[in-house]
Order: C-alpha cells, then structure tokens, then sequence
C-alpha cells in the first residue's frame, strides 16, 4: 500500500461491535464516527460520490441524509453532498449505525410512552428489558415492541434491529430512551449525541458515603483486560474511551447514598464502572461487586435487612431520571422526567425507616 493510500483510507471512530458484548450491554450511543485525509492527486469530486466510492456498504442516500443534516464537515465546517472535494482535505461524518441482516418481529408488547409526536418517541423503559436484539436476546425487546407500535412508518419496517436507535440503556437500568421516528431526526439526534449535548441525569443508590456534596469522576473507559463482560478504568489513559461522570448526593444514609449522576459522555456501563472504581458500586449491582455487604455492622438483623432490600430491587440501583436535547424539527429545547420506579422507591423507604430506627436507638442510649 502507497503512502498515498494510506492517506486516503476511512478511519472509524466509536464504532461498537454489538456481537462482541453479551446480554445486550452494548454501547450507550449508535452512531458511527469515520475520518478521512484526502489524498494529494485526488481530482475535483462531489463529496457524496467520493465517499460512496471509499466506504463499504454505505448508500449515496444514507451519506446525502447525513450532509443533508450537517453531519458531514470538511475541514471542521458542514458540507453539502455537492461540495467538490480537494486534496487534503479533512472529512468527518457522523451516522446512525447501518442496518443489521436479522429477523425482527413486531411483538405487542405495552410500553410506558412519556411523549410522541411525527419525530421522535419517549419511552420509559422497565428494568428488564433488553433494548435491541442480539447475543440470545431476540424477542421480547424494545426494538420489537417499537416495531410493532410503529409498523405503518417506513423505517419500522424494513426489520432493522436498530431502527430509530441512537443510545440505549443496560437492560436492568430503568427509565427515558429517545427514539427517532425518521431519517431526519435520526440523523440529527445521533449528531447531538456525538456533541455531547444531550443533557441525561441519572439517579442511583450507591454503596458509602462521599465527603463532598458534589464532584466529578474523570476516567477512561475500556473493554476490562481480564473479564469481557466487565468494562475497567484505565487511570492513566492508556487504553479506552475519555469518561466524565458528574454527580451530586441527594439523600445519606451512611452506608450507601443516593446520588444524582450527569452525563457528559456515554460510555458503556458509565456510571456503574466509574462508582465502582471510586469505591462506591452501585446497590446490588452484580457485574461491579455491588451484590453484597460492603458497608455497614455485622449484626444479623442488618445482614437480613439488607438481604431484604436486595429482594425488593433485584438489580443495580439506576434509573434514567431525565432526557433533554433539540428537538430535531422544531429547534426547541425539550426536556422529559420519569418518575423513580416502584423497586427502587420500596429500597429507598426501607433505608428511611431503617435511618430514623437507628436515630431513635442512638437518642434512647
């Protein structure tokens, strides 16, 4: 291969393969990033046909929907499909992930719908339930259910397993997920995502107690060395993808604290791995540790309690409190709020009880 060749080659950036994660733990975001350096004999070009010509798999109409949005920039400033391309120049594009050869079947299965209009759909998804099909999960998805509840629209029905998908939550998070009804605001979702300007809070209960009020994890996020289906911090940034948690306390209780977490990227298993690696697994979370006593006496009475509370919420203590980004045809700010569900409202009373009990023990004494 010539130096030039090189040169000229697509780089893809943020690309996920969701057959290489178990259990529909995939990536937060779907979307795909490519870049590309034109090489220095390169003639005069329409961009659309120069970059049809250089990826695979990749329509002339899927690559003009994405001009048609901004999604593509030369040289950092958004191009039409018509911008004749010259050397050197540097081309990014942002994309909605491809559509994937397997079977969906619309299944009729009820759905929490916060929000629906032509564009987009709020739905607020039950611990549970795997987002997209794939790795043994292939009914009983919210693809699947998304594919029957809206099987008169043309992107529903051609059986794609991540049609209207821009980001996705792990199938025992509960709470809010976009969906995009069309091309358009496809496009023009996945590009906010990639900008980092959706505003997502989440609120999770965690294992500890933290000396600030407020703070920020910082830490980059990767595949773990020793165990594919954990993710792992590399500290030192030699290895992942750049990860920012923000997060507040809301409530202590001493041994664990209910926290609100903010978003700045998506990363998979953000919040859970970024918790866990400062300390603080997220309640009864199995994968990150979470699933057992790690704070607190060694009375029986509290071993039991806590025993109970993992009965009541079995599953990591997460939930997407609340959604906000552009709307893709109006240009309006919107923002969407789910209440917490009943699991996790059950664990959080009994930790209420369970603090003013030893609040009266310790005025008693």
């Amino acid at each position: 291969m010539t130096p030039d060749e090189k040169h000229n080659m697509i780089e893809p950036y943020d690309a996920v393969d969701l057959n290489d994660i178990a259990e529909g733990d995939a990536a937060d975001e779907l979307y795909e990033h490519f870049a590309i350096t034109v090489d220095r004999g390169q003639s005069m070009l329409r961009l659309d046909k120069f970059l049809v010509d250089r990826m695979e798999h990749c329509s002339r109409n899927r690559i003009q929907t994405a001009a048609d949005n901004g999604n593509i920039l030369v040289n950092g400033v958004a191009a039409k499909s018509s911008y004749k391309v010259k050397p050197l120049d540097r081309i990014t594009l942002v994309m909605p992930y491809p559509k994937r050869e397997v079977e969906i079947i619309p299944e009729n299965i009820p759905l929490d719908i916060k929000y629906e209009d032509d564009d987009i759909i709020i739905v607020d998804k039950a611990a549970g339930m795997v987002v997209h099909p794939g790795c043994g999960n292939y009914s009983g998805t919210l693809v699947n259910a998304l594919t029957y509840h809206l099987r008169d629209l043309p992107m529903f029905q051609e059986g794609d397993m991540r049609a209207g998908l821009v980001h996705r939550i792990d199938k025992d998070t509960s709470g809010l997920l976009v969906v995009a009804k069309n091309e358009r605001a496809h496009a023009r979702l996945a590009k906010q995502f990639f900008d980092h300007t959706i505003h997502r809070r989440y609120m999770a209960l965690v294992w500890g107690d933290f000396p600030d009020d407020e703070g920020t994890i910082t830490g980059n996020i990767g595949r773990s060395p020793r165990d594919r289906l954990q993710m792992y911090v590399f500290a030192d940034g030699s290895d992942g993808k750049h990860a920012v948690t923000h997060y507040k306390v809301l409530r202590r209780y001493g041994y664990v604290t209910l926290v609100e977490c903010r978003l700045e990227t998506g990363r998979t298993h953000q919040i859970r791995v970024h918790m866990a690696w400062q300390g603080h697994p997220l309640f009864n979370d199995a994968r990150y540790g979470g699933d057992r006593i790690l704070k607190g006496t060694t009375f029986n009475k509290y071993k039991q309690f806590i025993e109970n509370c993992f009965s009541l919420l079995p599953r990591q203590a997460l939930h997407a409190r609340s959604l906000g980004f552009v709307h893709p045809s109006t240009g309006r700010e919107v923002m969407f709020e789910s209440e917490l569900p009943d699991d996790m409202k059950a664990v959080l009373a009994k930790w209420d009880a369970y603090v003013a009990a030893r609040e009266v023990n310790n005025i008693i004494e």
